[in-house]
């Protein structure tokens, strides 16, 4: 073999190892980090993806316990924005509707668009917080300096076991500006 045409297979290797990564990133990875987090409940990710369909029922609330629920945020690497919980916990009675609001602020010169990703832990906790109302059910577009208070409204279930005393609720943001829909821009008036 001639050492162009070993240049050249070496390059078709590559390249077709390059493609199958692609592939394998794209859409073999994602499908099986859902069933492993399902699975082991690593992560802590909410089940049923983000709820929107839970309606809460009348009950009488739970008066008798507390659960403490904790706010974490944080940024993802590349987004420059302010991310923080107004309160850092509250405590709850099963069964009660509460409300925390969640503090962003664009401080660059660009307008952009966040999307928040929950996780929650103890992991067994997702199937007993409910949000009826969540910032990480939509897209958040800011314009360049703008700040804003976002709401979580949520309900501790009254079937939450006794020995589960505390719930910690965390959200990453993260820049989707780039890959959002061109109407999130337009909404701000940058498109």
């Amino acid at each position: 073999m001639t050492s162009s045409a070993s240049t050249s297979w070496l390059i078709a290797k590559l390249s077709a190892t390059v493609v199958g990564m692609f592939v394998f990133a794209i859409w073999v990875m994602p499908p099986l980090y859902d069933a492993f987090c399902e699975l082991t409940g690593l992560n802590g990710k909410t089940r049923g993806q983000y709820q929107v369909n839970y309606e809460a029922v009348s009950a009488e609330v739970d008066t008798s316990r507390t659960v403490t629920v904790q706010f974490i945020a944080n940024n993802n690497k590349a987004m420059p924005w302010q991310f923080k919980p107004v309160v850092q916990s509250i405590d709850v009675h099963p069964g009660e509707e509460l409300e925390v609001k969640f503090y962003a602020k664009n401080p660059t010169a660009q307008n952009m668009v966040a999307q928040a990703v929950p996780s929650i832990v103890p992991y067994q906790a997702a199937d007993y917080f409910h949000k009826t109302e969540c910032f990480c059910f939509n897209r958040q577009p800011l314009k360049a300096g703008e700040s804003t208070e976002m709401p979580l409204r949520f309900i501790v279930d009254q079937g939450v076991p006794k020995n589960l005393h505390t719930i910690t609720l965390s959200y990453t943001l993260f820049d989707i500006s780039e890959t959002s829909e061109t109407d999130s821009l337009a909404m701000l008036g940058d498109g």
